[in-house]
């Protein structure tokens, strides 16, 4: 990978100057604009007709029968069936605890909230060349332990027509209530505004390729959505310590989702730069994606070499990376120092790999500097809350004059005689 050196050269590059958007050009968004507008008018028959066009699929009924899913079941191999259990059971785990910890309804008090579970949500999972049955499990778990009442999968079909069992398996093992055949934009559609088949959903979440991204844009305000997704990236941060072995597996770890994939490591060592760059030649060899792991590193991977820690966490703070992985010395003590990132990953043994299957946390997460304001999947993108109002005549007394000014200031005279009414109730007494 190309090397550069100094914190000024690293941050021209890592800066996101240029901030990211989900965006595609004129052609895709025109495309994705047709989609969802054929979906809304024709219902059953666009989805049919989009999966025959886009997957070469002619599909005789949309929805996966529950049978089927029973079948995929006990028919997938033991040994990754109790891997998949363990996953969920350990996704789940991260989830309760995260709702025992940040789910506290207040309606003690005279201004308090309420929590409530959405009603139904859609998942999309994609299906690329193969089935991701984590992805599932990584969404469709956080919304059950959240309290949604329907969970709706939505993944597209393989190439003999049917969806994969490994995924009607991990359906099964997180719940979902109904599976359908269906990816893509028009799925996006489907799950935005119903079909005959599909039920409309209040929410849509899920990772997909550029044009799931640009459909859950164009819904948005119609259903609500988790987030726009990019291709992933790393940063790595290592000191003299870090072990290069380690270090150049991680890096290719990134780089085989794809040749849009970011791996980038920041050292404060050279020799640490020139070994794991080495490694990295190495392990390519005997990796099966390695034509694809190569061109993402050559495309979008770099290895910037700065004088300190603190300079390699700022410049990881301004890239706000999906993933951020600390191979320090006493890496904990530089936790507070972290500002951005999706997942953090601190000492070596703590591996991003672990969290994509089986570490508990969602691997959803946010990517293309969106890790600013974003977070990672979790219990709260599946619940609302509602705001809760108690206040009687005593506070009408000590706030009401405040409201009314404001009011009148804002030439919104219906409001300010609201306020004025109680005011007058108010001063008779009582509370």
């Amino acid at each position: 990978m190309e090397i550069v050196e100094g914190f000024d050269k690293a941050k021209l590059i890592l800066s996101r100057q240029a901030r990211q958007r989900i965006t595609g050009d004129d052609d895709r968004e025109k495309t994705v604009r047709q989609i969802i507008d054929d979906v809304r008018e024709r219902g059953d028959a666009a989805l049919f007709y989009y999966t025959e066009k886009f997957d070469g699929v002619k599909l005789t009924s949309l929805e996966v029968d529950r049978q089927l899913i029973d079948t995929a079941y006990r028919g997938i191999d033991k040994e990754l069936l109790a891997a998949m259990k363990l996953a969920a059971e350990r996704i789940t785990a991260y989830h309760l605890e995260q709702k025992q910890k940040l789910w506290q309804e207040n309606r003690g008090s005279k201004l308090g909230w309420l929590i409530r579970p959405l009603r139904s949500v859609g998942l999309h999972v994609p299906g690329f060349s193969a089935p991701l049955p984590s992805s599932l499990l990584m969404t469709a778990i956080p919304a059950r332990v959240a309290g949604v009442e329907e969970v709706i999968l939505m993944t597209p079909p393989q190439s003999n027509g049917q969806v994969s069992p490994i995924t009607l398996a991990a359906a099964r093992i997180a719940k979902v209530d109904r599976v359908f055949s269906v990816g893509g934009a028009q799925s996006i559609a489907a799950l935005a505004f119903g079909t005959e088949s599909v039920p409309g959903v209040d929410k849509v979440c899920g990772p997909g390729n550029i044009f799931v991204s640009l459909a859950k844009k164009m819904v948005f305000g119609a259903v609500g959505i988790d987030g726009l997704y990019g291709p992933s990236e790393v940063i790595i941060i290592a000191d003299e310590t870090a072990n290069a072995e380690y270090a150049a597996a991680d890096l290719l770890a990134q780089a085989e989702h794809g040749s849009l994939a970011s791996a980038i490591l920041i050292t404060t060592s050279r020799k640490v730069a020139d070994n794991v760059n080495r490694e990295i030649e190495k392990q390519l060899e005997t990796l099966q994606r390695r034509d694809i792991t190569a061109e993402s590193l050559e495309k979008k991977g770099l290895i910037a070499v700065v004088k300190s820690v603190d300079e390699g966490i700022e410049l990881a703070n301004l890239y706000a990376p999906e993933h951020l992985c600390l191979l320090v010395a006493d890496a904990t003590s530089y936790v507070e120092n972290v500002k951005n990132a999706g997942c953090l990953f601190v000492g070596e043994n703590s591996i991003e790999a672990l969290v994509d299957y089986v570490a508990g946390p969602s691997h959803v997460l946010p990517t293309g500097g969106t890790a600013r304001f974003g977070s990672g999947l979790n219990i709260l993108d599946f619940v609302k809350l509602i705001s809760l109002v108690k206040t009687d005549k005593t506070d009408i007394k000590q706030l009401g004059r405040a409201a009314l000014i404001i009011a009148r200031a804002e030439g919104l005279d219906a409001h300010a005689r609201a306020v004025e009414k109680r005011l007058k109730d108010a001063g008779r007494g009582g509370s």
